[in-house]
C-alpha cells in the first residue's frame, strides 16, 4: 500500500492536480509594482469599524498602484452565516465607495478569472491540495476522538508543557499507511492534519509591512487542515486562495500574528510565493475607567457601520477619519489641502501605528462638522432629505414641502471664509433649524438672556416691529436701526463704549438683538439674525411677536 493509494481512497473524485490548477490560475499580467489585495469577510452581514478599516486600506493601496482589489467570501463556518449576509456586506462597502475590481459583486454574481470567490464553492480546489499533501507525506489522517484530544491537553497542562498536537503527542502521525487505509475503509471518522517539519527551538523571521522584522519560533504543531466534514479550516483555505488568486499583500488584524508561522510554513511546503503581510493594530477605545480595550461590536454602538447611517454622518467624513487613523501623516496633508480628495494622498505603511488605533468618536464628529460646513446648501438639503426619508418621515415631508426655503436656511453663513459649523451630522440638523418652520413652532419654551422682564420685552418687540422694522433694509441699515432701538431703551449701541463704562447703561445692543432673536427662535444662540428675519419675512415675524405678546 502506497501513499498514493491512501490519497486515492480519501479523494476518489479529485481529477485536477496542483499543476493543472497553476495553469488554470496563472500569475496575473501586472507590472511588478502593482498590488493585489483582498477583503475576505465571513457572510455574517455585519461589518464593524475594524473590518471597514482593513477593507478601506486594502482598497486604497490597490488603487494607489492601479492594482487589483477583490472581494472573497469566507463562508466555511456555517454557524456564522446569515440570510442575505453577502448583500449586506456589499451594501456597506458600496456606501463607502469600496467597490471590488473583481470577486463577489452581488449575492449570486462574481466577476474575474480567479474564482470562484466564495470558499464554499472551492472545495474541489482544496481537495486537490489535500490529496497532494497526503501523497507527499505532508499531511495525514488523524482518528483521535474528542476524548483523546482532551486527555492530551490535560496531560500537557499537568506537565506544564505547550498545548497542542505535536511531537510525541501527535499519536496518529506515525500510523502506517496500511492501518490508516484500513480505518478509513471501516468508515472511522477522521480529520486531515499537517505533518509539520518545524522545530520549535528554531526561529523564522518575517518582515511585516507595519511591524518590521518579527521573530517567531517555527511551527511544529500538526494543525488540522481539513475537518471531519471535509471542510477546510481557515489556515489551509486562505493560503491556497491567496496563492491561486495571486494576492500580493495580505492585510489583517494583529490577532492573526500568532498564526503567521503556520501560514508561512504552509506557503513554503506547497512551494507558493509568500505574499507580504501587514498586521494592523487593533481599533481601541478608552473605557469608562480609563483603560484601553478593543472596540467591541457588542458593547460599543459606534463599532457598527449602521450607527453612522442612523446618525447621518456623511460617508466622506467617515472615510476621512479612517484615513487619519490609517496613516498618521494624513491629518497634516488634509490641513494643508482641505479640499483635496483622498485619492490624491498616497498611503504609506511606515505611517501605520503598530500599537493599535485609538478610536475617537468626538474627532470623527468634528471631521463630520467640518465636512458638512464645506458642502453647498443644495447638497446639505439632498443629504438631509435622504437621511430623513429613512429615519424621520415627518421632517422629510417638511423638507419636500419647503425645498427652496430649506436650501436658503442651510445657506445661512455658508458662503463665507469661515462658514458656520452648527451641523454635526444630518440627524442633528432638525434640532438646529426647527424654529424656521411654523409647523414646529408650537408649545414653546423661551430661553431669555439678560433682558427677561416681560413688560420690557413686550415694549422692545412692539417698538421694533412698528417703528424700526423694514423688510427692504440691507444689513448695515438694519443694524443701525437695532442700535437706535437699543439707545431708545437705555442700552449702549457701541460694544467698546459699553465695556469702558458699563455702569452708564442697562446693557448693550447685543442684549436688544437677543430679545428679537429669542422671540423668533426661542433660543439665545442661532445663525445670523438678519438672515433669519429676511427668510421669515414681515407677516411671520409679526405672528411670532404676537404669539409671544
Amino acid at each position: 500500500m502506497t501513499r498514493k493509494d491512501l490519497a486515492n481512497l480519501m479523494f476518489p473524485n479529485v481529477v485536477d492536480t496542483i499543476y493543472t490548477l497553476e495553469e488554470k490560475y496563472p500569475k496575473r499580467n501586472l507590472e511588478e509594482n502593482k498590488v493585489v489585495t483582498r477583503y475576505a469577510p465571513s457572510p455574517t452581514g455585519f461589518i464593524h469599524m475594524g473590518n471597514l478599516l482593513s477593507a478601506f486600506i486594502a482598497r486604497k493601496i490597490a488603487k494607489d498602484t492601479n492594482g487589483i482589489f477583490y472581494l472573497r467570501i469566507e463562508d466555511t463556518d456555517n454557524k456564522r452565516k446569515v440570510d442575505n449576509g453577502i448583500t449586506k456586506i456589499l451594501q456597506d462597502l458600496a456606501n463607502f465607495s469600496i467597490i471590488p475590481d473583481e470577486g463577489v459583486v452581488e449575492e449570486d454574481k462574481q466577476i474575474g478569472n480567479y474564482g470562484p470567490y466564495i470558499q464554499s464553492q472551492r472545495k474541489q480546489i482544496y481537495d486537490v491540495y489535500a490529496k497532494y499533501m497526503i501523497e507527499n507525506d505532508l499531511a495525514y489522517p488523524c482518528f483521535c476522538t474528542e476524548e483523546q484530544l482532551e486527555n492530551i491537553r490535560t496531560n500537557q497542562e499537568q506537565k506544564k508543557e505547550r498545548i497542542g498536537y505535536y511531537s510525541k503527542y501527535a499519536t496518529c502521525r506515525n500510523l502506517s499507511i496500511d492501518e490508516a487505509y484500513k480505518r478509513i475503509k471501516n468508515n472511522e471518522k477522521y480529520v486531515i492534519r499537517l505533518k509539520s517539519k518545524g522545530d520549535f527551538d528554531k526561529r523564522i523571521i518575517v518582515n511585516d509591512l507595519v511591524r518590521g522584522k518579527i521573530i517567531f519560533p517555527e511551527n511544529d504543531i500538526d494543525h488540522v487542515l481539513i475537518k471531519s466534514d471535509g471542510i477546510p479550516v481557515y489556515h489551509f483555505a486562505h493560503v491556497i486562495d491567496d496563492h491561486l488568486m495571486r494576492t500580493t499583500h495580505i492585510l489583517r488584524g494583529e490577532e492573526w500574528l500568532s498564526s503567521l508561522p503556520l501560514h508561512i510554513q504552509l506557503f513554503s511546503m506547497l512551494n507558493f510565493e509568500i505574499p507580504k503581510y501587514a498586521h494592523l493594530g487593533l481599533v481601541m477605545k478608552i473605557d469608562e475607567n480609563g483603560t484601553r480595550r478593543k472596540l467591541s461590536k457588542r458593547k460599543d454602538p459606534e463599532s457598527a457601520i449602521s450607527f453612522y447611517h442612523e446618525k447621518g454622518v456623511p460617508i466622506e467624513a467617515v472615510k476621512l477619519y479612517l484615513m487619519t487613523i490609517a496613516n498618521s501623516n494624513f491629518e497634516a496633508f488634509l490641513d494643508a489641502n482641505p479640499n483635496a480628495s483622498i485619492d490624491e494622498f498616497k498611503f504609506d505603511f511606515k505611517k501605520v501605528s503598530a500599537s493599535g488605533t485609538l478610536f475617537d468618536l468626538d474627532k470623527l464628529l468634528n471631521i463630520s462638522r467640518n465636512y458638512i460646513s464645506r458642502l453647498k446648501a443644495e447638497e446639505v438639503y439632498d443629504y438631509t432629505l435622504n437621511w430623513a426619508k429613512e429615519y424621520d418621515i415627518e421632517f422629510a415631508k417638511i423638507l419636500e414641502k419647503y425645498k427652496n426655503y430649506s436650501i436658503e436656511i442651510f445657506n445661512i453663513e455658508r458662503n463665507q471664509k469661515k462658514p458656520r459649523k452648527d451641523y454635526e451630522t444630518f440627524s442633528t440638523i432638525k434640532s438646529q433649524v426647527w424654529y424656521m418652520y411654523d409647523e414646529y413652532f408650537t408649545n414653546l419654551d423661551y430661553k431669555w438672556g439678560k433682558i427677561n422682564d416681560k413688560k420690557e420685552i413686550s415694549e422692545i418687540l412692539s417698538t421694533y416691529i412698528n417703528k424700526y422694522y423694514n423688510e427692504e433694509d440691507d444689513k448695515d441699515t438694519w443694524f443701525d436701526k437695532i442700535k437706535q432701538l437699543a439707545e431708545e431703551f437705555g442700552y449702549c449701541s457701541n460694544i467698546k463704549e459699553y465695556k469702558l463704562n458699563p455702569d452708564n447703561y442697562k446693557g448693550n445692543v447685543s442684549d436688544i438683538a437677543t430679545v428679537i432673536r429669542v422671540a423668533l427662535t426661542t433660543t439665545t444662540i442661532s445663525p445670523d439674525l438678519y438672515m433669519i428675519l429676511k427668510l421669515l419675512k414681515e407677516n411671520r415675524i409679526k405672528n411670532r411677536f404676537n404669539k409671544l405678546l
